[in-house]
C-alpha cells in the first residue's frame, strides 16, 4: 500500500525521496527490516499470550536427550512468522503484480491448513492432528491453483535468451526473443542451452503438445508444493532447524528472482528473462527477514515452537517461489536438507516393512528418522551400523548448525550453476 501511496503523491507532488519506493532493492532492505522487528518486537507478545492461553507442545518421549525438555513449550509460533511475511509484503510490495499475488496466497492458504492441524492437536487433544488426506487435499488445491494461474495469467510470461556465438568461443552475445510468450519452459540445471520444455515430451502429439505440456507442468507443480512442504514439516523437529534453513532458501530464491527479472543480469548469465518476478525480491525480504526474527525465540533452546502452522507455511513458499521463477528443477539442490529428510523416512518406512514381511522382523536402516534425530540417538542401530564406529549422541544445537552449513553449501552450488554448465 505504501508503495501505491507513494507511487501516487511523487507523481502528483513530486515528493522528495519519493522516488525511492519506485527501486525494488529499497522496498526489499525495507521489508526485511520491517519482518525483523516485527518477528523479534511483537513476537515477544505473541509467545507470551500463548503461554497464557496454555498453548503449548505435547511430547512423546522418543528416548532423545533433552527431549521431555521441551514439554509445554508455546507452539503455534508460525503465527508470527505469517504476519511477519505479509505485513511489509502488503505494505511495501506490487499488489497488482501476479507473482506477489500468489505468494500471498500461498502464505494464507498453507498457514490455514498449518493452523487447523495445529488446533485439533491443541484444543481437541488430538495427537494425529488433521487428517493426511485432508493436508494433501489442500496441499494439492494449491498445486492447481499455482499452476493454473501460470498457465491462464497473461502476466505470467517468459521472454526466451537466444545465444549468438561472438568471435571466438568464449565470447558470447545473448539476445532475447522480440515478445514475451506463454510457455512450459523452465530453467534445467547444468545444460549448455539451459531452458527445458515440458512440451516436448508430447512431440508425438502435433498440435496439442503444448496443452499436453500443461498439464505436466500442473502435475509436477502439485507434487513440488506436495513435497517441499511435507519435506519442511519433517525438518521442523530440531530448535531452529526448519526456520535457518528456510532463511537460506529464501536468500537464495531472492537472488534467483532478482537476475530473472532483470533483463541485463538475466543476459549475463544467459538465462530467460521472467519480466515481473524482480518485485518477488520485496516479498523475499519479508521471507528472510522474518525466518530470521523467529530464530531470536526459536534457537536452541527454542522459547517457541512454530508448529504446522510455520512449517507447511514455509514449505510451500519457497516451493512456489521457485516453481514461479522457473527454476523448480533447481530445487533437489536447493532444498536438499528438506529432500534427505523426506527420503530417510521412506527409505525408512519401506526397508521395514519390506524386511518384515521377507524375514518376519523389521529392520530399519537408520537410528531414528527424520534424519536429524539418527544423529541425536545414542549409539548404533540399523543397517548403517556395520558402516559406523560406536558413536554418541550430538548435541542438538550442533546437529542444527551442521545442517545449516549443509544448507549454505547446497545454496551455494544452486547460485553457480546458473554459470557452470
Amino acid at each position: 500500500m505504501l508503495y501505491h501511496l507513494f507511487h501516487y503523491l511523487d507523481q502528483l507532488f513530486h515528493i522528495p525521496g519519493g522516488g525511492l519506493f519506485n527501486f525494488i532493492s529499497f522496498r526489499t532492505g525495507l521489508a526485511f527490516i520491517l519482518a525483523l522487528v516485527f518477528s523479534t518486537l511483537f513476537g515477544r507478545r505473541i509467545i507470551d499470550y500463548l503461554q497464557k492461553k496454555q498453548i503449548g507442545e505435547t511430547i512423546r518421549n522418543l528416548g532423545l536427550e533433552g527431549q521431555m525438555s521441551k514439554k509445554g513449550t508455546p507452539t503455534m509460533g508460525g503465527i508470527i512468522i505469517i504476519i511477519s511475511i505479509l505485513i511489509p509484503t502488503i505494505l511495501l510490495a506490487n499488489l497488482t503484480n501476479i507473482y506477489v499475488i500468489l505468494m500471498i496466497i500461498t502464505t494464507l492458504w498453507l498457514g490455514f491448513i498449518g493452523f487447523l492441524d495445529d488446533y485439533i492437536k491443541i484444543f481437541r487433544k488430538n495427537k494425529d492432528g488433521l487428517k493426511g488426506k485432508f493436508k494433501i487435499v489442500g496441499q494439492v488445491g494449491l498445486g492447481v491453483i499455482v499452476g493454473l494461474t501460470m498457465y491462464l495469467s497473461p502476466a505470467m510470461v517468459i521472454r526466451e535468451n537466444i545465444e549468438v556465438k561472438g568471435v571466438t568461443s568464449r565470447v558470447e552475445n545473448v539476445l532475447y526473443a522480440k515478445h514475451d510468450i506463454k510457455s512450459t519452459k523452465t530453467t534445467i540445471p547444468f545444460m549448455k542451452n539451459n531452458n527445458f520444455n515440458y512440451a516436448d515430451a508430447f512431440k508425438w502429439a502435433g498440435a496439442n503438445a503444448q496443452k499436453y505440456g500443461w498439464i505436466l507442468f500442473v502435475l509436477v507443480v502439485i507434487f513440488i508444493v506436495t513435497a517441499v512442504s511435507n519435506g519442511a514439516n519433517l525438518t521442523d523437529g530440531l530448535d531452529g532447524l526448519a526456520t535457518g534453513t528456510s532463511a537460506i532458501m529464501g536468500i537464495t530464491l531472492g537472488i534467483l528472482a532478482y537476475v530473472s527479472g532483470n533483463i541485463n543480469y538475466a543476459g549475463y548469465l544467459n538465462i530467460m528473462y521472467l519480466p515481473g518476478t524482480g518485485e518477488l525480491l520485496v516479498f523475499a525480504g519479508a521471507f528472510i527477514g522474518a525466518t530470521i526474527g523467529f530464530l531470536w525465540y526459536n534457537s536452541y533452546p527454542a522459547q517457541v515452537f512454530m508448529g504446522d502452522t510455520g512449517s507447511l507455511t514455509l514449505g510451500g513458499i519457497i516451493a512456489v517461489f521457485a516453481i514461479v521463477t522457473r527454476k523448480e528443477l533447481l530445487i533437489p539442490i536447493l532444498c536438499g536438507v528438506f529432500l534427505v529428510e523426506n527420503l530417510s523416512v521412506v527409505l525408512q518406512v519401506g526397508y521395514f516393512k519390506y524386511t518384515k514381511k521377507r524375514f518376519g522382523e523389521g529392520k530399519r536402516i537408520f537410528k531414528m528418522t527424520p534424519l536429524h534425530h539418527h544423529f541425536q540417538k545414542q549409539g548404533n542401530a540399523g543397517v548403517l551400523a556395520f558402516f559406523q564406529r560406536p558413536i554418541q549422541a550430538l548435541p542438538e544445537s550442533k546437529i542444527v548448525i551442521r545442517f545449516w552449513i549443509v544448507g549454505i553449501i547446497l545454496a551455494a552450488i544452486t547460485i553457480i550453476t546458473l554459470k557452470i554448465r
